[in-house]
């Protein structure tokens, strides 16, 4: 399964707020066998968020939004994913009712786009906030603070899996520009991807869909380059 990040936040492009969001929604996906095959950064512009969100959906077999939800005058990423699949935003029952039965609020003291989420989208609960999320065919709206993010993931980490994936590492103290005519062999000659991490030793990373091609690839780039020992 391939999947897009994009996560929305003007604090983020100009460097105020970390990025956590996308890190521990990668990790999380990699874990589950998923791929992340694209992470975005959009500002709070409904035509930016629009535009990224339908060619992810039309790319990948899923996208995760995370951040600008909510009623304030910057929480516009709902109006832009709404656009990006040619509907409007309306207000969900769904949430109306999650929010008075579980959150304890009424209508009278909620701003009233706290229930709007795109036509023909399914509400899905915050455990730890307020405003809703949602799913639109292959896109999933998450809030952005990470407590709430982490929380809604919960209800849809299900949906995203993969086949099992086999790792095996390689070290070596050769140079890394040393090492291009084994990295390309490697990769050739068996059925694995393999990614060069330089450091105090270079760590060379094999990776594949099975184990004991994986491990065949690391024995044979071990018996080629130089160790320490």
């Amino acid at each position: 399964m391939h999947v897009a990040l994009v996560t929305v936040g003007d604090e983020l492009l100009a460097g105020e707020t970390v990025n956590t969001d996308a890190a521990w929604l990668s990790r999380q996906l990699y874990d589950a066998g998923a791929t992340v095959e694209r992470v975005t950064v959009v500002p709070d512009r409904i035509a930016d968020i629009a535009q990224v969100v339908n060619e992810h959906h039309a790319a990948y077999d899923a996208v995760i939004v995370t951040g600008g939800l909510g009623p304030t005058p910057d929480d516009v990423t709902m109006e832009g994913v709404a656009a990006a699949f040619g509907t409007r935003l309306a207000p969900d029952e769904a949430a109306a009712e999650w929010l008075a039965t579980e959150k304890g609020y009424s209508n009278d003291e909620l701003a009233p786009e706290t229930t709007f989420i795109p036509e023909r989208a399914e509400m899905l609960e915050n455990p730890a906030g307020v405003a809703p999320g949602c799913v639109i065919e292959n896109a999933y709206v998450l809030p952005g603070p990470p407590r709430e993010m982490k929380g809604m993931f919960e209800l849809i980490a299900d949906e995203f899996t993969g086949g099992p994936r086999y790792t095996e590492t390689v070290c070596t103290p050769e140079p890394e520009s040393h090492l291009i005519d084994r990295i390309v062999r490697v990769a050739e000659e068996f059925d694995v991807s393999v990614g060069s991490y330089p450091g105090g030793d270079v760590e060379l990373k094999l990776e594949g869909s099975d184990r004991d091609e994986v491990a065949a690839a690391a024995e044979w780039l071990r018996e080629r380059v130089e160790n320490d020992e």
